[in-house]
């Protein structure tokens, strides 16, 4: 199980109905609106504006996710998202995730999302303020 001192950051959630499919549980797909909401969270609080970069044709885009499901969120569960980000190449950094439930802190997903920076000619670089956040 994660812990929050495996993380740098964190963002707090709560499952809302439209967001479950007909099981009663969160569907597959949300888990990814949560972690993306999360790293640009994450970025956020290291100055980093996503649209600021975007409108300087700087794009940050994800080249591969993996994502473990562990255990389902169903309707009104609180839960945090916990990001850290690290370099893992000279233009790819990985975002390690998870989700967790409160109370008990389980372990609902793992996840490590790939991504690098594209600049105004599509060539990929990795923008200087990211570059000041990246652990090697």
């Amino acid at each position: 199980m994660p812990e929050k001192s495996d993380f740098t950051h964190f963002t707090d959630f709560t499952v809302r109905d439209y967001e479950c499919d007909l099981q009663g549980v969160v569907n597959n797909s949300v888990y990814q609106h949560y972690l993306e909401h999360a790293r640009h969270l994450f970025l956020k609080s290291h100055n980093i504006d996503f649209a600021a970069l975007s409108a300087r044709k700087i794009f940050l885009v994800v080249v591969r996710a993996e994502l473990d499901y562990k255990r389902s969120l169903k309707p009104g569960d609180t839960f945090w998202v916990g990001s850290q980000i690290e370099r893992i190449s000279r233009l790819k950094f990985a975002f390690h995730q998870a989700i967790c439930r409160y109370p008990d802190h389980e372990l609902i997903l793992r996840a490590k999302v790939i991504g690098t920076g594209l600049n105004a000619n599509g060539r990929p670089e990795i923008p200087e303020e990211v570059e000041a956040v990246l652990i090697s």
